[in-house]
């Protein structure tokens, strides 16, 4: 798995980016009471605002970690959002994307780096 500043995971499943939040984001957040997911086909920017969880201390955007095509959302999410608290690096991943050069993961945080970068 890689790990962004933002407190995304991303996990490599062939040839798509699952994407979700880290257990810190979520303890973070709070219970977990609504997402909105992005629109599958989306083509999205790294940077783009494609997700927004509300929690009951504050709402949050989810940012696109790398340039790619969302291919699938989580629906079980927006019936669900206290997957996220429950969950957070296995049930509750956001969407799945299709990244065009994989090789873009490699700027990403390695496990150890982010437990060193959240200190």
């Amino acid at each position: 798995m890689k790990y962004t500043e933002e407190h995304e995971w991303l996990r490599v499943e062939g040839d798509v980016v699952v994407v979700g939040i880290t257990e810190h984001a979520a303890e973070q957040l709070g219970d977990v009471v609504f997402i909105e997911l992005p629109e599958i086909e989306a083509t999205v920017a790294r940077g783009d605002e494609v997700c927004v969880i509300e929690s009951v201390k504050a709402a949050s955007d989810i940012l696109a970690p790398v340039d790619g095509e969302i291919v699938e959302v989580n629906a079980a999410l927006t019936e669900t959002p206290s997957l996220v608290n429950e969950d957070p690096l296995g049930d509750a991943w956001f969407f799945k994307m299709k990244v065009d050069d994989l090789s873009v993961l490699d700027d990403l945080m390695t496990e150890d780096e982010y437990k060193d970068f959240l200190g």
